[in-house]
């Protein structure tokens, strides 16, 4: 991608996460912590990359605005309608994950 201006790399880099969040969207069923087990992010880590964009940027974002943004509704809605309860596995999965991150680190 280096051959496109940097306007067009931006615009193409949005589209590709407005689709994202459109995927993401399309698929409630897909837990946080799967996505947390299989990619070590979630949609609150997107949440929170936003902000952290708009701090670098000197924009004003809130952790909740970005939320609603992310999830496509306030998050306690989402989190009422969508949100399952972790299963023993999920949580052995995500456990497992953790430590795996903790022992690269430590490496």
């Amino acid at each position: 991608m280096q051959h496109l201006d940097d306007a067009t790399r931006t615009e193409l880099e949005a589209a590709a996460f407005r689709r994202l969040l459109e995927h993401l969207d399309e698929h409630k069923e897909v837990q946080n912590i799967d996505l947390m087990i299989l990619a070590d992010f979630c949609r609150n880590c997107l949440s929170k990359w936003l902000v952290s964009a708009a701090e670098q940027r000197g924009a004003d974002l809130d952790y909740e605005t970005a939320r609603e943004y992310v999830y496509g509704m306030p998050y306690d809605e989402w989190k009422a309608n969508y949100q399952q309860k972790a299963t023993p596995e999920q949580m052995a999965a995500f456990e497992a994950q953790q430590a795996r991150k903790r022992e690269q680190k430590g490496s």
